[in-house]
């Protein structure tokens, strides 16, 4: 893996709002699957279900995306555009990554998990409301925030 391999024990991943080609999820799950492979992703893991949405709607395999994650984040957003069994206009993957920033727990079952780890990570905010707004307030709180 290259010198920017990120060592996800000490500091976490991209915010999931961070695009790349216009895609929200993709950066971290870059960093998330580049750690994985250098054996420093921590508590993260990769292709999860998180990630799973970015797989999805790309048509992306999880394990021949991991094959290139020694490139450049230019060089495997190229891969991908070539290699996505669902081609999308920037229109379709700027509506997909919007709808993906506004997601929240649309489940009683999800709520309960949210609300677990919105309690953990920072009981006092009231303005989590999102998945990626817990991501970014969990990130921050484990590796030493105050929220």
């Amino acid at each position: 893996m290259s010198l920017h391999t990120p060592d996800l024990t000490k500091f976490p991943p991209r915010s999931p709002r961070v695009r790349l080609g216009g895609y929200v999820i993709l950066p971290r799950m870059l960093d998330k699957g580049r750690a994985t492979v250098a054996g420093k992703h921590g508590e993260y893991h990769y292709a999860c279900p998180l990630d799973q949405r970015f797989l999805e709607f790309a048509g992306i395999d999880p394990e021949k995306l991991k094959k290139q994650l020694a490139k450049s984040d230019g060089e495997v957003l190229a891969w991908i555009e070539k290699n996505a069994k669902h081609k999308r206009s920037p229109e379709a993957i700027a509506a997909w990554s919007a709808l993906a920033e506004q997601r929240a727990p649309a489940d009683l079952e999800s709520r309960e998990y949210f609300n677990g780890l919105h309690k953990t990570a920072a009981p006092k905010r009231e303005d989590i409301v999102t998945w990626f707004d817990l991501l970014d307030v969990d990130d921050y709180v484990t590796f030493g925030g105050k929220a």
